[in-house]
C-alpha cells in the first residue's frame, strides 16, 4: 500500500473509521422503465449484501431525509424544480415544450415517484456532507447518490437533480477547499461545469474519451478565470486495466492532494468503469475500482463516498460492498453469503470477477503523455489557495433517522430540524434566514451601544456627583423656590448631563 500525499497524514489501511451510511428502503422500488439501463433495485441489491455480510453492524446505518424545494433550488433553478416536482407520467402529454426545454424524456424518463426520487437521493448526499461537516463521522457513504450529469437548468444522462454538486457546496460552509473525484466510465460534466471558474472546488474526472456520451472532458480542459488549471481530465481509451489506470491514479491524485489541500474529498464510485458493464468499455476489477477508494481513504481527510453509473447491477452490487468494506477497514471473504438476490450472482456465487481479456488500447506512450501533461498542469497552481473570511450560510434543513438507534438528539440549530449526535454540535451558532441576519445585525448594533454605555458609566456618575454637590451648595437658594420649581432645575440639571455622555457614547459604538 502507497502511503498517502505529502501534504497531509496517512495512517495504515487497517485503521478503522467512523463511517455513516445513507440508505432509504424504497429507493430500489423506483423504476426508469422498461428496457432503461438504470435500475435502483442495485441500491437494494447492495444493502442486502452490507447486511449478509455484517457490515452494516460497523456503521451508523441513516435513512436520509428527502431534500426539499429550497435545498435542490441552491444549484438548480427554481423553474426546472418546480416542473420536476409537478410532472407525471399522466400529466406529460400535456408539457411537451417544458420536457423538450428540461431535456426530459427518453435517456430521462418521468416515470411514478420521480420527485421523490431525486429527493431521497439528493437528501443522502447532502446528509452524508453535513455528517463530516459536523465531525459526526470520518467517511459518508450515499450509493444512491452520484448523478453526475445533471445541469443547473436540466436533466441529462439519467440524471435529473446534481445530488454532487449540493453535497459539495453544503461543505463549502465549512471547508476553504472541496476535491471532487470521478472514477465513473463517463465524464463527470455536470459538476465540472458548475465549478469551472472558481478555485474553492478541484475536479478530477478519469473517463472514456471520444465518441462516447457525453462527449466532453478533453485533458485542454482546465477551468477558467479564478478556476484555471483547478479542473483536470484523464482522457483514456478502451480496456484500460488495473495496472494502467493506477500508474495514472495514484501519481495524478496524490499530486492534488499534496498541492491543492483539500478539507474534505467526495469520491464519486461509478461502477460503469467495472470490466463487463452493459454501457461500459473499460476492464477494471473491482479490487482495481476499489483501490481508488482506498487510496483517497489513506490521506485520513472527510471523505463522502457516492455512487453513480453501473449497468451490470450484479457486478455493482459487489462493487460497492466491497468498497464500503474497504472504507470500514473490514476484508470480506470471497464466497458471497445467502441472501435474498443470491441468484443474481451465479453461477459462481463470489464477490470478486475476473476482469476480461480485452485488448488494452492505452499504449504506455499514451498514458506516460496524460500524466505528465497534467502534473504540469498541477505545478502551475499556487499551493493551497486561500478564501477570504466571510459569514458562513446556513445549514441545510434536513434530518435523518438513525437506524440503529430510537432516541434521538435536538440539532444544536434551534431552526434546522436536522438531527445529530452530540459530539458534533458546533460552539457557534450561524443565522439561518436574511431577515434573521438583519435583526441579529440590528441587535449587535444596540449591543454595541450598551457596550459604549457600560463603558462610561464611571465618568456619568462623576458627573452627576459633581451634579448633586453643586446642588448642595446652592440648597439654601433654592429653598427659597417653591417645591416645583427646584424639581424642574434639578431634572433638566440631570438630564443635560446624561444626554452629553449618552451622545458620546452613540459616537463611540458606531466606530466600533
Amino acid at each position: 500500500m502507497e502511503s498517502g500525499g505529502n501534504s497531509l497524514p496517512s495512517g495504515p489501511d487497517g485503521v478503522k473509521r467512523k463511517v455513516s451510511y445513507f440508505y432509504d428502503p424504497e429507493v430500489g422500488n423506483y423504476y426508469y422503465g422498461q428496457g432503461h439501463p438504470m435500475k435502483p433495485h442495485r441500491i437494494r441489491m447492495t444493502h442486502a449484501l452490507l447486511a449478509h455480510y455484517g457490515l452494516l453492524q460497523h456503521m451508523q446505518v441513516l435513512k436520509p431525509t428527502a431534500a426539499k424545494d429550497r435545498d435542490l433550488c441552491k444549484f438548480h433553478a427554481d423553474d426546472y424544480v418546480a416542473f420536476l416536482r409537478g410532472i407525471t407520467p399522466e400529466t406529460q402529454q400535456d408539457q411537451l415544450r417544458q420536457l423538450k426545454r428540461f431535456n426530459v424524456g427518453e435517456d430521462c424518463p418521468v416515470f411514478d415517484g420521480l420527485y421523490s426520487f431525486c429527493q431521497t437521493y439528493a437528501g443522502g448526499s447532502v446528509g452524508g456532507a453535513l455528517k463530516l461537516n459536523h465531525g459526526v463521522c470520518d467517511i459518508a457513504i450515499n450509493w444512491a447518490g452520484g448523478l453526475h450529469h445533471a445541469k443547473k437548468c436540466e436533466a441529462s444522462g439519467f440524471c435529473y437533480v446534481n445530488d454532487i454538486v449540493l453535497a459539495i457546496l453544503e461543505l463549502l460552509k465549512i471547508h476553504e477547499r472541496v476535491l471532487y473525484v470521478d472514477i465513473d466510465i463517463h465524464h463527470g460534466d455536470g459538476v465540472e461545469e458548475a465549478f469551472y471558474t472558481t478555485d474553492r472546488v478541484m475536479t478530477v474526472s478519469f473517463h472514456k474519451f471520444g465518441d462516447y456520451f457525453p462527449g466532453t472532458g478533453d485533458i485542454r480542459d482546465t477551468g477558467y478565470g479564478k478556476g484555471k488549471y483547478y479542473s483536470l481530465n484523464v482522457p483514456l481509451d478502451d480496456g484500460i486495466d488495473d495496472e494502467s489506470y493506477q500508474s495514472l491514479f495514484k501519481p495524478i491524485m496524490g499530486k492534488v492532494m499534496e498541492i491543492f489541500r483539500p478539507g474534505a474529498v467526495v469520491l464519486q464510485c461509478g461502477a460503469d468503469s467495472l470490466s463487463g458493464d452493459r454501457l461500459g468499455c473499460f476492464n477494471l476489477s473491482i479490487k482495481g475500482h476499489a483501490e481508488c477508494v482506498r487510496y483517497m481513504r489513506s490521506f485520513n481527510v472527510p471523505l463522502l463516498l457516492l455512487g453513480g453509473g453501473g449497468y451490470t447491477i450484479r457486478n455493482v452490487a459487489r462493487c460497492w460492498c466491497y468498497e464500503t468494506s474497504v472504507a470500514l477497514g473490514i476484508e470480506l471473504d470471497d464466497k458471497m453469503p445467502q441472501h435474498e438476490y443470491y441468484e443474481y450472482f451465479g453461477p459462481d456465487y463470489t464477490l470478486h470477477v475476473a476482469p476480461s481479456n480485452m485488448e488494452n488500447k492505452n499504449s504506455r506512450h499514451l498514458l506516460d503523455e496524460i500524466r505528465a501533461k497534467l502534473l504540469d498542469n498541477l505545478s502551475r497552481l499556487q499551493h493551497a489557495p486561500s478564501v477570504p473570511f466571510q459569514e458562513r450560510p446556513p445549514d441545510s434543513e434536513l434530518q435523518e433517522r438513525d437506524e440503529n438507534q430510537d432516541d434521538r438528539d435536538e440539532r444544536w440549530d434551534p431552526d434546522s430540524d436536522m438531527e445529530v449526535d452530540d459530539d458534533s454540535k458546533p460552539r457557534r451558532r450561524v443565522k439561518s434566514e436574511r431577515v434573521e441576519a438583519e435583526h441579529k445585525d440590528a441587535e449587535s448594533y444596540h449591543k454595541h451601544l450598551d457596550c459604549g454605555r457600560d463603558f462610561l458609566t464611571p465618568f456619568k456618575e462623576i458627573a452627576c456627583s459633581k451634579v448633586k454637590c453643586f446642588g448642595l451648595h446652592i440648597l439654601k437658594f433654592l429653598i427659597l423656590i417653591t417645591p416645583g420649581v427646584l424639581k424642574l432645575h434639578l431634572f433638566r440639571c440631570r438630564r443635560g448631563t446624561q444626554w452629553q455622555w449618552m451622545n458620546h457614547a452613540s459616537k463611540r459604538s458606531r466606530i466600533i
